[in-house]
């Protein structure tokens, strides 16, 4: 069954194309990475995908349901979610009132102010389970700010999946972190459930062939490649844009 599908997608910025009709569709439980440098449009697919930009053309499917004009949260409630680029969390909460906030908005469990915070022991119990699974124990009274950046990143992650989706988009989910950072955010990536459908941007060409199902290239706001990792290897037109000519 496919998962999501992007149909001939495109996003124009004034004069700029940063989406040329792009189109993709994604097997559910399938682990796709996209690759390409910089301004390739990756993170604008995202955007469209998930609602934070309207595109100029194109469709985009949810689980067969079109979702192009969905908001953002109409797409979240239908099993999308996301993290981003840069990260964004609330720095000023503790590790485990953002637990909280995650948990509380899955399945019709809010969390109102009204209620004596005893009545969210269930709640509580969940996040501290939460946070030992994926390696983050000990840090529910900390502030998120004081966390490490690879912290922040396993910590973004760790709340997307607190939703429980069906499918998740990882922006980079490893830029800017240290090789046994990275190796901890590859490690819980791969513990992830199968059922759920991956895709994900990553520029690290080590770390994408070791998550990959399969790996679509963009240049240019158009798909160039798409393929297993010997077929991208061995695409010459990928070699000389992404990794240069010799």
């Amino acid at each position: 069954m496919t998962a999501l599908a992007v149909e001939n997608l495109a996003k124009n910025f004034g004069g700029v194309a940063a989406l040329a009709g792009v189109s993709l569709e994604i097997g559910e439980g399938e682990r796709r990475v996209l690759l390409g440098p910089n301004g390739a449009g990756k993170t604008t697919l995202f955007h469209a995908i998930s609602g934070s930009v309207s595109p100029s053309s194109g469709r985009v499917s949810l689980f067969g349901r079109d979702i192009t004009q969905l908001r953002p949260d109409q797409r979240a409630r239908l099993g999308l979610a996301r993290t981003f680029q840069v990260t964004n969390l609330f720095p000023r909460l503790s590790v485990l009132a953002s637990v909280l906030l995650a948990l509380g908005g899955t399945g019709g469990r809010p969390i109102r102010l009204i209620r004596p915070m005893s009545s969210y022991r269930p709640l509580y119990d969940e996040a501290g389970r939460v946070l030992e699974r994926w390696g983050l124990a000990g840090t529910e009274r900390r502030l998120v700010r004081n966390l490490s950046y690879g912290e922040q990143r396993q910590l973004e992650i760790v709340l997307a999946i607190a939703c429980e989706p069906r499918v998740l988009l990882l922006d980079e989910p490893t830029a800017g972190l240290s090789p046994a950072e990275t190796a901890r955010v590859v490690a819980m990536v791969q513990r992830l459930p199968r059922d759920l459908t991956l895709v994900m941007i990553e520029h690290d060409m080590d770390v994408a062939f070791e998550l990959a199902d399969r790996i679509a290239v963009m240049h240019q706001g158009r798909l160039i490649a798409e393929g297993d990792e010997a077929a991208i290897r061995a695409n010459k037109q990928v070699t000389e844009i992404y990794l240069g000519a010799e």
